[in-house]
């Protein structure tokens, strides 16, 4: 089968090429700009994605995309600004790709969503399902969730397959951003007042994560579907910081401040939302994922976080 996947140097992309290729999947990879050339993966030139992008000459031949391209850091902008700008990229992008696909005889569209379609939290025992029970208010969440809906129209309007995957936080070797964060406070030893937080959280190894991509681009279920994925093992902050120390060999320096007081903290200097992203529970029912595409994630937990320990130990966290 010959694959397209965008987005082919990011995080989840690169990895989809190498667990695709792995299986003797045909992949083409979209580039912004010529690259060296892999010699069992083919590059197609895309510099922009956006509503206008030309795709033809990168469809040939091609039986499924994954779409991984999206554009996903805000910078200093306003509110307003990044929903333009997000909309353009992440939902105006998307369509055209799918429009294109669907005409040029493209069976398969697997787009890569957010759990943030869902919401930032949920309350404990209460994970997200695929049912969005309202639409989200930041303008990555929004621009994933508004995608969604036209790729199903176009689904109903084209015959077109779209599978829709919704992860949520993606770990793994290579990892940046809060988690590589989270690894270099653990290796230097710094203590931190996370030793009694008892929320949950759902996270996804990124091998777990291909691994249902590259089901749902085959699996005759997965047409038309929207998929929830996870380890199937939720953590709080105080497990997974243990779990990393644990990974690396080293004694955990967690101080056991009541999660009350981190919070109370936080509001006082202004800042709740750091609390919440330490303090909040944000969990996914993945039951309807296993049982639709008889699928339950390759990798433990405990294996994906010493993986992705391994990869980083020799870091600099300067």
């Amino acid at each position: 089968m010959k694959i397209l996947v965008t987005g082919s140097s990011g995080f989840v992309g690169k990895r989809v090429l190498d667990m695709a290729a792995a299986k003797g999947w045909d992949c083409l990879a979209q580039v912004r700009k010529a690259a060296t050339k892999n010699a069992i993966i083919e590059e197609v030139t895309v510099p922009v994605i956006n509503a206008a992008t030309d795709w033809s000459h990168a469809l040939t031949g091609v039986e499924c995309i994954v779409h991984c391209a999206a554009r996903v850091h805000q910078m200093q902008e306003s509110e307003a600004e990044a929903l333009v700008a997000y909309n353009e990229v992440n939902t105006l992008g998307t369509l055209q790709l799918a429009r294109q696909a669907a005409a040029l005889g493209v069976k398969r569209f697997v787009f890569l969503s957010s759990i943030k379609v869902n919401g930032e939290y949920t309350d404990v025992g209460s994970p997200f399902t695929a049912q969005v029970s309202q639409p989200p208010s930041d303008p990555y969440g929004t621009s994933k969730y508004d995608a969604e809906i036209g790729l199903t129209q176009i689904a109903q309007e084209t015959g077109l397959d779209v599978v829709i995957i919704r992860p949520p936080l993606v770990y793994g070797p290579g990892v940046k951003a809060n988690f590589q964060s989270m690894l270099c406070w653990v290796k230097k030893g710094i203590p931190l007042p996370l030793g009694a937080i008892n929320n949950k959280r759902s996270l996804v190894f990124i091998d777990n994560l291909v691994d249902l991509i590259l089901t749902a681009a085959v699996h005759n279920n997965a047409v038309n579907g929207t998929f929830l994925v996870s380890d199937g093992h939720d953590v709080s902050t105080t497990e997974l910081l243990n779990a990393v120390a644990v990974a690396m060999d080293k004694s955990s320096r967690l101080l056991p401040i009541p999660m009350a007081w981190i919070q109370l903290a936080a509001k006082l200097v202004g800042k709740p939302q750091i609390a919440q992203r330490l303090c909040g529970s944000l969990q996914v029912d993945i039951s309807e994922t296993q049982k639709k595409l008889n699928w339950t994630p390759p990798v433990s937990f405990a294996v994906g976080i010493k993986t992705t320990v391994d990869s980083f130990v020799g870091n600099s966290c300067d």
